[in-house]
């Protein structure tokens, strides 16, 4: 029988819809990698009290241009009022809803080292609907731990602690050299969500997700603009020679909007 079509994680392939009654778009991924952002400002704004947003103070506080959160919310349904902007629990509702988050999300995590630790304490996934409700680790001397009350399983059990906790997602934290061994057996068993965190590149059938993690290649990329800014004095310099140009070019301050800011007229 011929194996599953697999793909190198991270490189997304187009979506495709049938056409037909009922069926919308699919939301761009672009779209969906900002939607988080956008939760997180809208559940500030209404601790804070706020009931409606614009698109200006939303971007602002999301580090976007407000054009972009228009166009990506109206992929969603939710077009604000002209002048007024967006009902914040409205909008915190239909994201919601869009990610997937209107259901706890049962989590189990392989490798319970100093990361896996510290992921299984941080108490802000299960306020964002995200329980990790399983450990699972090969070193025998933390096999019976127990972090925030889960005990760690040996790893030869994984595919049952998956199947009596109702896995949907996967967090792998082993070395490289065991993730794509980890993540083959969490596919078998029907995971199709991973998020990984071995600095390693994972390979997976189609229909399986997978997000990359990688801490010491988001601190290169900030090593490589600290080293811009030192042999510049402080300021950035472009990759390229750029052509002298007749007039500066402002490029806005990019400064964040705090969440709690004054929401504004004009456009929503």
């Amino acid at each position: 029988m011929a194996e599953p079509r697999r793909v190198v994680a991270g490189v997304a392939e187009p979506r495709r819809v049938v056409a037909g009654a009922g069926t919308r778009p699919p939301v761009p991924e672009a779209t969906v990698a900002r939607l988080p952002l956008y939760l997180r400002v809208l559940a500030a704004l209404a601790d804070s009290g706020v009931d409606m947003v614009s698109s200006d103070t939303l971007a602002s506080a999301a580090g976007v241009t407000s054009a972009k959160v228009r166009k990506d919310l109206s992929q969603l349904g939710s077009y604000g009022t002209r002048g007024v902007g967006y009902h914040v629990d409205v909008l915190v509702g239909c994201i919601a809803a869009e990610l997937g988050l209107t259901e706890d999300r049962s989590v189990l995590l392989v490798g319970v080292g100093n990361l896996g630790h510290a992921l299984a304490r941080y108490g802000g996934f299960s306020s964002r609907g995200f329980r990790i409700v399983a450990l699972v680790d090969a070193d025998p001397r933390r096999i019976g731990e127990r972090v925030e009350g889960i005990e760690v399983r040996p790893l030869v059990e994984l595919e049952a602690v998956v199947s009596a906790n109702n896995i949907t997602i996967g967090v792998i934290c082993t070395p490289a050299g065991a993730a794509q061994q980890i993540c083959d057996r969490l596919v078998a068993t029907g995971v199709t969500s991973i998020l990984n965190f071995a600095p390693t590149v994972l390979s997976v059938p189609e229909g399986v997700d997978v997000r990359k993690v990688d801490l010491a290649v988001e601190l290169q990329i900030l090593s490589f603009h600290e080293a811009r800014k030192r042999s510049d004095g402080g300021r950035p310099t472009p990759l390229v020679p750029a052509p002298p140009v007749p007039a500066p070019i402002d490029a806005g301050s990019g400064a964040l909007g705090t969440a709690a800011q004054a929401t504004g007229g004009g456009r929503p």
